[in-house]
């Protein structure tokens, strides 16, 4: 039987080629197929991504850019927006200046004692408040009460000599008169007189130290303040000339607050205390949020500090609730100037782009518009605006990153109507102008 594995077949436009076809060449053609299904899902899908590419770009500049708005979201109006506003309100807007300080002891003593003996009573507990005059602690006085008695003894002992040669004084007088004695033996009399009236002084003296010695075993407070942790125990000898005292006490009310300002702040301070107002001072603790105190301002140092630029300050708080504590760290807010009836919004509101500050509005038909303004001052989580708002407008407060002029948004507006700002912008945790928690920080 004849072979069937191979054909030849000749072209007639060439006669020397010769083609063979096998069955194996055939069904490799076959298996092939896929590659041409994939080249045909890469065009395709090619095709789709250049087409949607075309039309973001044809959207975005037929809507346009506000100064901060997004551009790939579409033509204006094509969809709503959530975000969050406030309302603009018309108020005063303080302005302050703001450092970082200690607080201090108004006054600090170390109680020591002025005599030797043993510590026989102690009048207070630690951490208690004391009065100028309480009684603290009681040293042993009967040595010095056994001074006295003896100082008191020399003393009448000296009083009847005095006595004594004063008589004779007298007498030595009239023989003197009568030429019985000379001069001489009545200058000596005198002189006995004299010598006495000085030893009585001296019994004066040490009787007076003796109840001095015994004042001194009695300790008291020198002023009223808060008393500290104790430093000696009863039953141990003290002595004057120790180095360590017995305890310490602290004045707190009033207290001190000491914190330093950026030296181009200081004529700006000047000018404020030549005024001669008491300038208000408020004292933040170390989140800046909560407010501690409200004080006045005491004094200006009389030199800057070269090393770092700044010059010191010191306030004086009543303290009447013991809210500072000596060596607190605390954020002192010292009031330097009002402004007077202007636009307040949150200071998220405001953004920044090519043709100045401005903020978003948003119309009655819940449309976007933007506003460029003019900042009076900008004073923490609130500012003030001169011009380019009115009161009660709404400004969008959250989500302008999504926004362009004309966007159609959801307004939400968290913690109702913005109020004046009335005493400082570090107010802003209780503020109508709060941020709700996770929102931007600006």
């Amino acid at each position: 039987m004849a072979s069937t594995d191979s054909v030849d077949v000749r072209d007639p436009r060439t006669p020397s080629s010769t083609t063979t076809f096998s069955p194996g060449s055939q069904g490799a053609a076959k298996s092939r197929w896929w590659v041409w299904l994939l080249l045909l899902v890469i065009v395709a899908g090619g095709y789709w991504y250049y087409r949607g590419r075309n039309s973001q770009a044809d959207a975005a500049a037929a809507g346009g850019k506000g100064p901060g708005g997004g551009g790939a979201m579409g033509a204006p109006g094509s969809f709503v927006v959530p975000v969050v506003v406030a309302t603009a309100t018309k108020g005063d807007l303080p302005v302050f200046l703001n450092g970082l300080g200690n607080v201090t002891a108004f006054n600090t003593v170390t109680v020591r004692s002025r005599v030797d003996g043993q510590i026989v009573k102690i009048n207070f507990v630690e951490g208690q408040n004391v009065t100028a005059g309480q009684a603290l602690v009681e040293i042993d006085p009967r040595p010095f009460q056994v001074q006295l008695e003896q100082a008191e003894g020399q003393l009448a002992k000296d009083q009847a000599q005095l006595k004594d040669v004063q008589v004779d004084y007298e007498r030595f007088k009239l023989l003197f008169k009568e030429g019985v004695i000379p001069k001489q033996q009545l200058d000596t009399q005198q002189a006995q007189v004299g010598t006495f009236e000085g030893a009585i002084k001296a019994d004066n003296a040490t009787i007076d130290n003796a109840k001095l010695q015994i004042t001194y075993s009695h300790i008291t407070a020198p002023i009223s303040g808060r008393v500290g942790l104790r430093l000696v125990d009863m039953g141990n000898m003290v002595h004057a000339t120790d180095t360590n005292g017995l305890l310490v006490i602290t004045q707190l009310q009033p207290i001190a607050t000491l914190f330093s300002l950026p030296q181009d702040q200081l004529p700006q301070v000047m000018a404020r205390m030549k005024k001669g107002a008491p300038i208000s001072v408020e004292a933040y603790d170390r989140d800046n949020t909560t407010k501690l105190a409200t004080g006045k301002l005491l004094t200006i140092d009389n030199q800057i500090d070269t090393t770092t630029g700044t010059y010191k300050l010191k306030a004086v708080f009543d303290n009447a609730k013991n809210e500072l504590f000596p060596n607190q760290f605390v954020n002192v807010h010292l009031l330097v100037d009002t402004k007077k009836n202007v636009v307040l919004v949150p200071t998220t509101a405001i953004l920044r782009g090519p043709q100045g500050t401005y903020v978003f509005a948003v119309g009655l038909d819940n449309k976007v518009k933007i506003h460029i303004v003019s900042l009076a001052e900008a004073n923490g989580n609130i500012t003030g605006i001169s011009s380019g708002l009115n009161p009660g407008d709404v400004v969008v407060t959250d989500g302008q990153d999504k926004l362009q002029e004309g966007s159609k948004v959801e307004p939400r507006q968290v913690s109702g109507p913005a109020a004046p700002a009335s005493k400082s912008a570090a107010t802003s945790a209780n503020s109508p102008f709060a941020s709700p928690a996770g929102g931007p920080s600006r």
